[in-house]
This record gives C-alpha cells, sequence and structure tokens, in this order.
C-alpha cells in the first residue's frame, strides 16, 4: 500500500511539474536580447544606473507585458550583422537607413540631430554640402548621417583629403583625438551624444558645434527582419511609446538624463 501510494504521489509530481508552467508562466518566459554600441544617452553602459533612454524604454515597456529585456554592448557593424540574421532581437538607436529591411514601429523614440564639430579655433562653419569640401570630414563605419550625407560619405570614403572612417568601440573618441591633433577638420555626431561625451570628458568646450545638418532624421528600435515575433514586438513597443507619452513618463526619463522634455 505505501508503494503503491509512494508511485501516485510521484505521479502527480511529475504531472505538476509538467502542467504549472502552462497554468503559471514566468514573469520573463520571453526574454528580448538588444544591442548596440554605446550611444549614450540614447545606450550607455550596461548594468549602470543609467543604462539608456531606449534600454529603459525597452525594459519598462516589455515589462509590463511580462517580458524580460537583455542589453548587450557590440560594436555597431556587428550588431546591425547580428540584427539582421536573427541572433538579436533589436538594434538599439537606428535609423531606417541604417538598416531599411528591419522591422520598424510607426513612432519613432527619439530624433538624431547630427551636428559637426571642430577645435575651437577653427573657422569653417556647414553651409551645406559643398562646404564640406572645404575639410577632411571624420565619420564612423556603417552609421549613417542621413541620405545626403550617406552618399557623400560613400563617394569620398576612399579620398582621405576628404573622408576619413573609423570603427570601434571607441570611434568617437577617435575622431574627437584626430581633430585635435590635426589629422582631420571636422565631424559628424548626434548631438546628444556628443554634447553628454565632452561633459562626461570634464572638457565641454574641447569641441564646439560648426552648423548641424537639417533635417532631424528619426531614431528607433529596430527589430530583426528574420524573427517571426518582430511585427509583434514592434506593435508592443509602438503601443508603450504612446502610453508613456501620454502619461508623461516619457518627460520624466528624459529629464532624468538631462534632456528637454518633449513638445
Amino acid at each position: 500500500m505505501e508503494k503503491g501510494q509512494g508511485s501516485l504521489k510521484r505521479h502527480w509530481q511529475a504531472l505538476t511539474l509538467l502542467v504549472a508552467p502552462l497554468l503559471f508562466p514566468s514573469a520573463h518566459a520571453e526574454t528580448l536580447v538588444i544591442a548596440g554600441d554605446i550611444w549614450c544617452p540614447i545606450n550607455c553602459e550596461p548594468g549602470s544606473a543609467k543604462p539608456g533612454i531606449f534600454v529603459e524604454l525597452a525594459q519598462e515597456i516589455f515589462g509590463e507585458a511580462g517580458i524580460g529585456v537583455e542589453y548587450r554592448l557590440l560594436n555597431w557593424a556587428r550588431a546591425v550583422h547580428d540584427t539582421r540574421n536573427g541572433r538579436l532581437d533589436a538594434l538599439i538607436g537606428a535609423g531606417i537607413q541604417d538598416a531599411p529591411d528591419f522591422v520598424f514601429t510607426r513612432t519613432p523614440p527619439g530624433v538624431s540631430r547630427m551636428c559637426f564639430y571642430v577645435a575651437p579655433d577653427s573657422q569653417w562653419r556647414y553651409r551645406g554640402l559643398a562646404s564640406l569640401a572645404e575639410i577632411r570630414l571624420g565619420s564612423i563605419n556603417s552609421y549613417s548621417y542621413g541620405q545626403e550625407l550617406d552618399t557623400y560619405i560613400r563617394i569620398k570614403r576612399d579620398d582621405p583629403a576628404r573622408v576619413q572612417v573609423v570603427s570601434g568601440d571607441q570611434a568617437l573618441a577617435m575622431n574627437v583625438e584626430k581633430i585635435l591633433l590635426g589629422r582631420i577638420d571636422a565631424t559628424i555626431e548626434n548631438a546628444w551624444v556628443m554634447d553628454a561625451w565632452l561633459a562626461d570628458s570634464g572638457q565641454p568646450g574641447k569641441l564646439v558645434k560648426a552648423g548641424c545638418r537639417s533635417p532631424d532624421v528619426p531614431i528607433f528600435l529596430a527589430f530583426s527582419p528574420a524573427l517571426k515575433g518582430s511585427t509583434r514586438h514592434a506593435a508592443m513597443f509602438d503601443a508603450g511609446l504612446k502610453r508613456l507619452r501620454e502619461s508623461g513618463r516619457m518627460n520624466e526619463l528624459l529629464q532624468r538624463y538631462g534632456l528637454p522634455p518633449l513638445d
């Protein structure tokens, strides 16, 4: 009798292990892996108190649906490649020109205002595409700066007297250093990113703005074209952005990173 009761108990234990996950799914049964290279304050150091605006948006929006978010730091070219192939769920801070085949939300979480930066004693100012013929421009491999500038960089990138392209996790710092050493005359970067980087370096006047490109470029959390769940995840993120904007939570997040609220 005791043997039969033990067998029955083991049977119910096994059945419970099989059924419990269906009745009581884990709060993070699904996890999205998102990645990009550091583009703070859009995405910053993983595990820090301020991992980045887009990272926090993803964590908050998907967390409401019981979906976990894992944030990884990769160089940009690798992050684009791995997201395109489905090894990652989403790419952080992408413009449509970066990866037009990706799945984008209708509403961008932010915009990229690209500005030109020069040494404080430089007399050069950006006055449209023709003015670039006067300088050596530093850019970052695989970044998109808008169609017009992307075309210019692609045409001139083999001519170091016009365009010089750098790669890697320290690409922004490399371009700043090249300006200070006189190896290039100007670099182009997102205004949020450059201003935050210069402030963190303790030398906000190290470079100065020499004009900005117009118009601003929408930037997104762009989802992998290789994964079936991307359309659903993009729709969830889009709806979450709308909720956070309407509730004022988006502006609270921007202000936490020292940025002005949305209009």
